[in-house]
């Protein structure tokens, strides 16, 4: 007899369900529909009592942390929805209604007020450093998303210090001093800022290139060059809306040849409720931090002694990675495309066309020799793919022409802006090339678009925020050839139902383009999709094809990304999901649990059993 008993807290990124096995005895197994396609190897295994026991109570810990909602990754303390509403929630294949009350968190962009606010916060805490540390030098005090910063040159700082401080900056705010804009002349600001021996405020000074100058003060205790704009006067900020979250060490205008300051980040919001929400999103994002929950579940690692920002796939990880490259790959087969695998160097030459020696040699590795040759890691695929496209001689007929690659890239970044899976220095993109003529773009963008509204649904992504982005000043192309680009992309837009936004002026260099961010449980949105039109790379590498008249013709190119990079999207994944996997992507399905030792040799022709029908389909 056997028991299929489901996991207490619902751990599908361990396993989903047990089987508990006291003797032999013949039953069906029953493959659900939902798992027909993926099903790598070490998703069945045979545990004791005391392995299943600690894997419960260490999945407990990991998603039990803070309140949590095994079925809601769609509910959220979002930074962009309003209201109460009924949230349509995907997850292991059902679609469960959830009322849910969600605050509004307004935006910078959104609210005027708040970015008065959150302005004028950064010279209160200004006056408040400067009343408490008369040492401390000022510098630059912006708002920021979620609130505002301030970088000062003095000694280092604590979580006591930021507590003082705090303290400091209630009481100017209770004072309710005025907000005062005063314009001056640029001797005048010179004279002041010497009498107050302000060195960076001089050099922001020259930085300054309109006349008159304009200084805010508050009251007539404290001042700063400033263009605003401000509230009326420190009162009508609402102290037990603002709070300091943290000091960390930046280098002047970004620069570490130049001096190590002090800044203080801190939030402000217009009233009480948005700050207890918003405190409430950062514990329920540090709950879901890839980073954390990635050791946690043992899913990837990054070794010190291999190197930063190159990521290591643990056996969990590497096969939720299998399932989602095979369902990637069976999904653009079905649409059309072409699968390549390309080398992960090249000669140096190859990126001297492409132009990545120009404009992105800080962004990519050195160089190495190989018999007197230069070779180059790969920054990008495309040009691989165009050296594909030009191994023969292609006719109009052929059109469209789309290939795909899973590719592996390798891009330069400091080691102080790694982080995680989000930012690293080699990554696998979900690359794809589109080669078509001129009355196929729009054709082949919807195509595009239709492709990453499956694939991305599949994960539970149904909200977007899509940008269209037009010709900049400086670009490659004729007027009329961008004006049919972009068109094409708006009507491919228009056609598809989805509301955009236009970036006037926000294309690349070398085509227009459309940019797709994904929304996940809590509110987030991530830079995932991208679809670029390119009128460069065809003229650099001179690709052609013959057209009906016999005469070669230039192709238009399209560049797109679904998933933008696995280890990236991967990270979403966590964080979305908060660790608690769908069951198609959990990478363990079943534990076979024997009752004494004498069933463990059944135990072992379950798994085997199990195993064999999983993959007979």
């Amino acid at each position: 007899m056997f028991v299929l008993q489901k996991m207490a807290t619902s751990p599908s990124s361990l396993c989903s369900f047990s089987l508990f096995l006291s003797k032999p005895s013949s039953f069906p197994l029953v493959k659900p529909p939902l798992l027909s396609l993926h099903f790598p190897l070490k998703r069945f295994i045979i545990s004791t009592a005391s392995e299943l026991q600690h894997d419960t109570q260490a999945r407990r810990r990991t998603l039990l942390g803070s309140p949590y909602t095994k079925t809601s990754p769609q509910i959220s303390l979002s930074t962009a929805v309003v209201a109460t509403e009924s949230a349509t929630v995907p997850h292991n294949d059902t679609v469960e209604n959830e009322e849910t009350e969600k605050l509004v968190l307004p935006t910078n962009d959104s609210s005027e007020k708040l970015l008065r606010i959150r302005h004028t916060c950064a010279h209160v805490m200004a006056m408040a450093v400067q009343k408490l540390y008369p040492e401390a030098k000022v510098t630059i005090g912006p708002w920021i998303e979620n609130g505002f910063y301030y970088d000062f040159d003095m000694d280092p700082l604590t979580d006591k210090d930021l507590k003082r401080i705090k303290k400091e900056m209630d009481r100017i705010i209770g004072r309710n001093l005025p907000l005062v804009r005063e314009d001056v002349s640029r001797d005048e600001a010179q004279r002041r800022i010497l009498a107050v021996n302000e060195p960076y405020k001089m050099e922001i000074l020259e930085s300054i290139k309109e006349d008159p100058i304009t200084i805010y003060h508050i009251g007539d205790e404290w001042w700063d060059l400033c263009a605003g704009p401000h509230v009326e006067s420190t009162g009508n900020i609402n102290r037990k809306a603002v709070e300091l979250e943290s000091v960390a060490g930046a280098y002047w205008r970004g620069d570490e040849k130049k001096p190590m300051l002090q800044r203080i980040y801190g939030t402000a919001w217009e009233n009480e409720d948005q700050l207890k929400a918003y405190v409430h999103f950062k514990e329920e994002a540090k709950r879901r931090d890839h980073r954390r929950l990635g050791q946690d579940l043992d899913l990837f690692s990054i070794q010190d002694e291999a190197g930063g920002g190159l990521v290591f796939w643990h056996p969990k990880g590497a096969i939720i990675r299998h399932i989602i490259e095979d369902s990637w790959k069976k999904t653009h087969i079905e649409h059309g495309y072409d699968l390549l695998y390309t080398p992960h160097v090249a000669k140096a030459d190859l990126w001297k066309i492409s132009g990545h020696l120009d404009f992105y040699r800080e962004n990519m590795f050195d160089q190495m020799k190989i018999e007197d040759e230069q070779y180059q890691l790969r920054p990008m695929n495309c040009p691989y793919h165009i050296l594909l496209y030009k191994r023969k001689l292609n006719s109009y007929r052929d059109f469209p022409i789309r290939v795909a690659e899973l590719g592996t890239v390798y891009r330069y970044e400091l080691s102080g802006s790694l982080h995680g899976l989000f930012r690293v220095r080699g990554f696998t993109q979900d690359d794809a090339h589109i080669f078509c003529l001129e009355d196929q773009i729009k054709d082949e963008i919807r195509g595009v678009l239709d492709l990453t509204e499956e694939i991305l649904l599949q994960f539970g992504f149904s909200r977007y925020e899509v940008n269209l982005s037009t010709r900049p000043e400086k670009s490659v192309g004729d007027d009329d050839i961008w004006e049919k680009a972009t068109s094409a992309l708006r009507n491919a837009l228009d056609d598809k139902g989805w509301s955009f936004q236009i970036d006037e002026g926000g294309g690349a260099f070398y085509g227009p383009k459309i940019d797709l961010k994904i929304e996940d449980a809590l509110g987030r949105k991530w830079q995932c999709s991208t679809i670029q039109v390119d009128f460069n790379l065809p003229q650099r590498f001179d690709v052609t094809y013959v057209d009906s008249n016999t005469e070669k013709k230039r192709p238009i190119m399209i560049h797109r990304a679904v998933l933008g990079s696995l280890e990236r999207f991967f990270g979403v994944l966590i964080e979305h999901y908060a660790g608690d996997f769908p069951l198609w992507l959990s990478p363990v399905q079943v534990r076979v649990l024997p009752v004494t030792d004498t069933q463990l040799e059944y135990c072992k022709e379950v798994i085997s059993k199990t195993e064999r029908q999983w993959y007979s389909g």
